[in-house]
């Protein structure tokens, strides 16, 4: 089962590329507020939602959105890791 260290990487290219960033991927700090660093607002989160289902077969109930959770990408990390692991 992958740890939140290993989705790390492949988290940052999804952002980057559901988002449309022009950022280099691995730039991205793990802790760094998607917020305020990048301007992510509702609408982009929802493309994280769905690069989520999309990349990772990671489905979010409507009572797991939390916008803590997608903070940063430890934040996004450590959820997608615990579905992966709870399945």
């Amino acid at each position: 089962m992958p740890t939140p260290d290993e989705l790390k990487p492949q988290l940052k290219e999804m952002i980057v590329e559901k988002l449309f960033l022009q950022v280099d991927p691995q730039s991205i700090g793990d802790e760094q507020s998607l917020m305020d660093e990048y301007g992510v607002d509702s609408v982009m989160l929802f493309e994280i939602v769905v690069g989520l289902e999309e990349k990772f077969n990671v489905t979010l109930e409507d009572d797991e959105f939390d916008i803590e959770t997608f903070k940063n990408v430890q934040s996004i990390a450590e959820f997608v890791a615990k579905k992966l692991n709870s399945e």
